[in-house]
This record gives structure tokens, sequence and C-alpha cells, in this order.
């Protein structure tokens, strides 16, 4: 099975927004000269929580479980990745383009445009993210669940979860 195939079977179907997710994987590969991350070497940081992030949770092995999945949700077609071996980032941006011929045509436009043609390669305007944290679980006094401890708050004297925290029944 290629690479693609290897999308769409994650995603359920195939569509324009994993296309593009699958291609810029592929310039960020080529431009990098990376692979997929074994641990978090790589680091993707998604403006968006799109279609096209299924694509590089396959092609790049970022996921959110790891910690080298970061979304900063800005709405934008955008990806920066980071190369923790050697430094080097990139920042690719989707360009607009015209999806009036529907969505075959876009999808097939995707997946054969020239990089250039469907895409911006920048410099991240951030450094590097720190690498995933792994943080102690603390027991919520209200409800009795354990949550992270970065997402717990003091109300009362009372270690809440978040939930409890904006409940209106405390």
């Amino acid at each position: 099975m290629n690479d693609w195939n290897k999308c769409i079977e994650f995603h359920g179907h195939e569509c324009p927004g994993l296309a593009l997710g699958y291609r810029a994987a592929l310039l960020v590969i080529k431009e990098l000269g990376i692979d997929r991350s074994e641990d978090e070497e790589i680091v993707c940081v998604s403006e968006n929580t799109a279609c096209g992030v299924d694509s590089i949770q396959v092609m790049l092995a970022c996921t959110a479980g790891k910690g080298n999945l970061i979304f900063r949700k800005v709405g934008k077609h955008a990806y920066s990745f980071f190369d923790r071996k050697t430094g080097r980032s990139i920042r690719i941006v989707t360009r607009s383009f015209d999806r009036s011929g529907g969505r075959d045509k876009t999808l097939k436009w995707v997946l054969s445009a020239p990089d250039e043609e469907i895409f911006l390669v920048k410099s991240p305007e951030y450094g590097m993210p720190a690498e995933a944290e792994i943080v102690e679980s603390i027991v919520c006094e209200n409800c009795g669940e354990s949550a992270s401890e970065d997402n717990i708050r003091i109300r009362k004297g009372k270690r809440l979860c978040l939930d409890c925290m904006d409940s209106q029944c405390l």
C-alpha cells in the first residue's frame, strides 16, 4: 500500500484537505531530509485541526500522544516543522487557490500541482517547542477523577479539575 492510500485508510476517505497535508508532509520530508519520527525528533505545530493533520500523522508520525504534534489553532492551513536533531525548521503555508471546480477537480490538482503553486515556504516565527513533559496526575477533590496537574486549579482550598472548576454546583 502506498503512502497516499495509507493516509486515506487512516482518515476514512480521500479529500482535498487530506491531500494538502499529504503534500505538505512530502515537501517537509524533501526540504528537511527527514523521515518518520520514532519519538519526538520531528515536531509539527499545526495551525488548524483540519483533515490534513491526519496525513501528517501517517507520513511523519507526529502525534498528540507523543507530544510532537502541537495545535496552535489560528485557522490557517499552515504547518511548522522542527527537526530536533539538526535544529532546522520550516513553515509550510497553503496558498489561496481556486476551488470552484469542485471536490474531485481540486483533489486532482492538489495531488499533481507543483509544490510552489500549492505552498509558500517560510521560516517559523517562533522557536522550537519544548519537549513533551510528563506531568503528575492529581485526584480532583470534588469528582474523584484524576487530571494532569497542569489542569488542576485550587478553589476554596480544594484541588479541582477544570470541569469541577467551571461547574456551578460547587
